[in-house]
């Protein structure tokens, strides 16, 4: 019996796998890999931590997906809120001032959640339709104020800032941003304050829109601000020049951090904050933009009939409610309390591999966000010829755990971002497959 079923599970794989590869383009995926492998999981459940392949195998997520699920996988309670809300009225538009209860709630729960005077949201499908949604109030906003040579974005080193038209350009990480036509209007700097005042008076703050930065970097290496006053200084130039602050929380919002936002750990406040994974824990598309109330004011003094932008979504009722049980959820079970306790348990296996790998170092954690760094000598820093992460991460699926490796601009690094539920023995769990992958590898060198 057990042989026959295993036998029809392969193939219904090898029949979805077969379509997969026939009609299927997948997003940030080697098209020459796709067709030669199909895909590497069809996933079809998941519980927790865990996400289950449709050939029966559990496998550990320790980057909750897309550094999104944070609430975990398989939450009931969500599909009951998105199945309640659909059954009412699943969509209705909310152009020319047309309204719904959750867009209403949700954008008042946000405005109580965000630091400072940020209270008026604009919603989107996701993070590139955020940052697009940023950079382009931006620039409207400038040139309603008459200065129409405010254009450009600045943007850090490593950053990312998602892969939509608009939003690539300021995407620091050069393969999301290798295609042709993109928009030229955008400026890279490094992590220091020297080095943006230099960029700022060589360009011209005239010529200067809006300075984008995630408070914590995720997909350029899980990389924090280089020093605790490093936001702060960035605001007051910003503020002396006239130049907006956007705070990209796509990653670090909604407690992923330890705190509601990234940048409440920096005690600054933005002019735009930008947000979306966490919002709904992944169950549903749904990001936006939050201005402050003098950006609010300023636009609708400055505007003269309407504001001609908007996706057909924006405001999507069945993602609103499914945003704000996940928001209640997480609250209600104190989940934003265990990112700090279950982030100092993954700090501890961090300390833990650095104390038995000697080429483990840079390790860096906040909340349940963290990584490590691979060296060939930890002490100057000096990496492998070859990058061992994407060996550890492969190594690591043969223990049934998903990682993520991050090799650009010369990193060698893992990261981790699992989610929220995670227990005190899966984090041990994870750091023991680090552990054995990592071993492994060293001994094929």
């Amino acid at each position: 019996m057990l042989l026959r079923e295993t036998e029809s599970l392969q193939k219904q794989y090898e029949e979805l796998a077969e379509l997969d590869k026939k009609h299927f383009f997948h997003p940030s995926t080697s098209f020459k890999q796709q067709q030669a492998d199909g895909p590497g999981f069809i996933f079809t459940e998941g519980k927790g931590i865990y996400l289950k392949d449709i050939r029966g195998r559990e496998v550990i997520d320790s980057l909750s997906s897309l550094w999104n699920v944070n609430i975990g996988h398989g939450r009931e309670e969500l599909a009951v809120a998105a199945m309640e809300q659909m059954k009412k009225l699943a969509y209705s538009s909310t152009f020319a001032t047309n309204s719904h209860e959750p867009v209403i709630r949700l954008a008042a729960k946000i405005a109580e959640m965000t630091p400072g005077d940020l209270n008026y949201t604009f919603f989107t499908c996701g993070g590139s339709e955020s940052n697009d949604t940023a950079f382009k109030t931006a620039r409207y906003y400038w040139k309603m104020k008459g200065y129409e040579k405010k254009t450009k974005i600045i943007s850090r080193g490593k950053s990312y800032h998602g892969v939509s038209l608009g939003a690539s350009p300021a995407t620091e990480l050069f393969p999301f941003r290798d295609f042709p036509g993109l928009s030229q209007e955008h400026l890279y700097v490094d992590s220091s304050i020297d080095a943006l005042k230099e960029l700022i008076e060589r360009e011209g703050a005239e010529t200067i829109a809006a300075i984008i930065s995630e408070p914590v970097q995720g997909s350029g290496g899980v990389n924090l601000p280089p020093s605790e006053d490093f936001f702060k200084e960035v605001r007051e130039i910003c503020d002396q020049n006239d130049i907006l602050f956007i705070a990209d929380e796509v990653i670090n919002g909604f407690y992923r951090t330890g705190t509601t936002f990234g940048i409440d750990n920096f005690g600054v406040v933005p002019d735009m904050l930008v947000f979306a994974k966490g919002v709904t824990s992944g169950y549903a598309p749904l990001g936006g933009v939050v201005f402050t109330d003098r950006l609010k004011e300023e636009l609708t003094e400055l505007t003269e009939g309407n504001f001609y932008h908007g996706y057909t979504y924006s405001g999507h009722n069945t993602a609103c409610a499914v945003a704000l049980k996940n928001l209640e959820l997480i609250e209600q079970e104190k989940l934003n309390e265990n990112v700090n306790q279950m982030g100092a348990e993954l700090l501890k296996g961090f300390k833990y591999l650095e104390q038995t790998h000697d080429e483990i170092g840079n390790i860096r954690q906040i909340g349940l966000l963290g990584a490590i760094e691979i060296f060939k000598d930890r002490d100057t820093k000096t990496t492998f010829e070859e990058p061992l992460a994407p060996k550890v991460v492969e190594e690591a699926l043969k223990h049934n755990m998903i990682g993520r490796a991050i090799i650009y601009e010369g990193q060698d690094t893992i990261a981790f971002a699992p989610p929220f539920c995670i227990t005190k023995d899966e984090v041990e769990k994870m750091i023991s497959i680090i552990d054995t992958s990592l071993t492994a590898v060293k001994k094929g060198l």
